[in-house]
């Protein structure tokens, strides 16, 4: 069949609910697994301490330089189909990654990350379609709220199954949430809608012109969301390392501590669109704001509350992610223009994301110290306070 000549089915809402839980499960965890098992991947595989570290890395990478190429495949192949996609491609990523051999490896931790990518684009836009405006905020929320539940209970779990089957079974486990994925997936749109493209038709009629000032809210939230994802990626990374330098927290102790961090995200992702229907997204934006420069401020005058600021920075990157997202989806006037602007968003982004544990890691090591990095963190937190609340404040005003 030729594609475009058939419309994938509408699931219900309910039920496309539960599908973009399970569809953001698949979208962290798996690259996430590595870290609890790293030695053991060491010890087998003979990598050096670069190799392991680009396993976490390339999936950030692909999300950054693959997102115009993703954004392209949802316009061509359809939405169901992308996602499709991104859960096969996962799937097939877990299983390579599990085989023997450093380069199947990094081959599944390649194809691991591209299709990642194609998710990050496909999936807001489906909420963006097929949720009316007032629902958009709780189908962002959950989505936002899963990611951060893949990434913890696979951190979690990964650990315990390499101690009863080993580190390569292990990896591969997380593939079972993806085969549910796919099954939920096939249920909701149809068989035809998940595995046959479908291609974006043109908008009808004219679309809503936008204007001038879409270039300046297209970098504001490009801009903010650069300043969320490197500070996310750079607490990630070197919170343990400050616990135990400054507190003398053991590796276990610090690592429990960190996780606070990644759990309380699923705060932020709910309670965005519930404070929306109480307050504006500018209040919103600037309470996220004001939470997240707690973290680096905290940390440098208060370390001994190291676990409120880890607190309140979760919620404050949970829900920032869910305001970055909710702005431009609501903001673009069609799926294609959401799709590019997703993708220049997301693109850039995440290029200062990959960069960000070497960065902090570097001024750390040069300075001696954890003042200078954390306020290098600062600085991309208020690029994030600065830039998304002016942008944010703009979409409202032009909706």
């Amino acid at each position: 069949m030729t594609p475009g000549r058939f419309a994938a089915k509408v699931p219900p809402a309910g039920l496309l609910l539960v599908c973009i839980a399970f569809i953001a499960l698949n979208m962290r965890g798996p690259f996430v697994a590595v870290a609890p098992v790293v030695g053991r991947m060491q010890s087998d595989l003979g990598f050096s301490s670069v190799e392991l570290g680009l396993l976490t890395g390339i999936p950030v990478l692909c999300f950054s330089l693959a997102s115009p190429l993703a954004s392209l495949a949802g316009r061509r192949f359809g939405a169901e189909f992308a996602v499709m996609l991104t859960l096969l491609g996962v799937l097939a990523g877990v299983v390579i990654r599990s085989l023997d051999g450093g380069m199947a490896v990094m081959l599944g931790t390649v194809l691991i990350g591209l299709a990642i990518t194609i998710g990050n684009i496909s999936v807001p836009l489906i909420i963006r379609r097929d949720f009316p405006a007032k629902r958009q905020g709780t189908a962002m929320g959950i989505y936002t709220a899963a990611l951060n539940i893949g990434s913890f209970l696979t951190s979690v779990a990964t650990a315990p199954l390499a101690e009863l089957l080993g580190w390569r079974l292990a990896l591969a486990s997380s593939g079972i949430l993806a085969v549910a994925a796919v099954v939920l997936w096939m249920a909701a749109v149809g068989g035809r809608g998940a595995l046959v493209p479908a291609a974006v038709g043109a908008s009808a009629g004219k679309p809503k012109s936008r204007k001038a000032g879409s270039v300046w809210i297209t970098t504001g939230l490009t801009i903010g969301f650069a300043g969320q994802a490197f500070s996310y990626y750079g607490i990630t990374a070197w919170l343990p390392s400050f616990l135990s330098d400054e507190l003398g927290m053991t590796a276990a102790e610090a690592g429990a501590g960190s996780s606070l961090f990644q759990i309380l995200a699923i705060v932020g992702g709910l309670g965005v669109p519930l404070a929306a229907r109480f307050a504006s997204t500018t209040a919103i934006a600037v309470t996220l704001g004001a939470l997240w420069l707690s973290v680096p401020v905290g940390l440098l005058l208060l370390p001994e509350l190291w676990w409120l600021w880890s607190s309140f920075g979760g919620v404050a990157q949970g829900g920032g992610i869910t305001v970055i997202f909710l702005a431009v989806i609501r903001y673009a006037r069609d799926q294609a223009s959401a799709g590019r602007m997703s993708a220049v968003v997301q693109g850039v982004g995440y290029c200062f994301a990959a960069l960000s544990p070497t960065v902090v890691g570097y001024v750390h090591s040069v300075t001696g110290s954890w003042t200078v990095p954390l306020l290098v963190i600062l600085g991309s937190v208020l690029a994030f306070v600065l830039c998304t609340t002016l942008s944010v404040s703009r979409v409202a005003r032009q909706r």
